[in-house]
């Protein structure tokens, strides 16, 4: 049986950090995170979910959402400390974690999915980081115009017209339309850690 090597379409032996830095032809400013003003911690804290469950500390979103005129300073400072340190609050990093069932057998283990329920002041400061990350994004143009999700202004359904767009513009050209669908399971939990970490920094390290 004649052997049939596997080709690497990202470069050969290459990773895909290797890659990245041996394909891009520009070099991104580092990402500079601005101060946090008050209010805005008080416009990201009013945007939160009312919800009533709560993580280790027991104190829920919609208490936060009832007090923060009283806190949102001190948070401010809190968070710019967090920014301009590059050191995330540790008590904010506990979560509780809680199995939700998703499918199959329910004996078997590997149907449940973890639930990290952290506490609701860490909301908070993600959605400060987010916002900071995402106009870094944007400005760079570092985000190709195919990916749709976890993006604002994109959707499943903008998504699904661009490919029938696609295909049917193929169909009318009298040409052949392939498709290659992958549904990765645990996908979230695949992701490797360092290679992520090191392509942040090729994409624009914090400092």
């Amino acid at each position: 049986m004649k052997e049939i090597k596997k080709s690497n379409p990202v470069g050969g032996n290459q990773n895909p950090v290797t890659y990245l830095q041996n394909t891009l032809h520009q070099s991104f400013r580092s990402c500079e995170f601005k101060h946090v003003s008050p209010k805005e911690i008080e416009e990201v804290a009013r945007s939160l979910k009312a919800k009533g469950s709560y993580g280790y500390d027991e104190i829920s979103p919609k208490v936060i959402k009832q007090s923060i005129l009283y806190i949102y300073s001190p948070l401010a400072h809190i968070c710019n400390l967090m920014l301009f340190s590059g050191t995330y609050p540790t008590r904010l990093k506990f979560a509780e974690v809680k199995p939700l069932y998703k499918k199959g057998e329910r004996t078997d283990i590997s149907n449940y999915r973890p639930i990290s329920i952290l506490p609701s002041f860490s909301k908070i400061f993600e959605k400060i980081i987010l916002r900071r990350l995402i106009q870094h994004l944007d400005h760079n143009r570092i985000l190709a115009d195919e990916q749709f999700g976890f993006r604002s202004g994109a959707s499943t359904d903008l998504a699904s017209f661009h490919l029938i767009s696609k295909i049917l513009e193929a169909l009318n050209n009298k040409m052949s339309v392939g498709g290659i669908f992958c549904d990765l399971s645990k996908a979230f939990d695949s992701v490797d850690h360092k290679s992520l970490l090191s392509k942040m920094y090729q994409y624009g390290h914090y400092r």
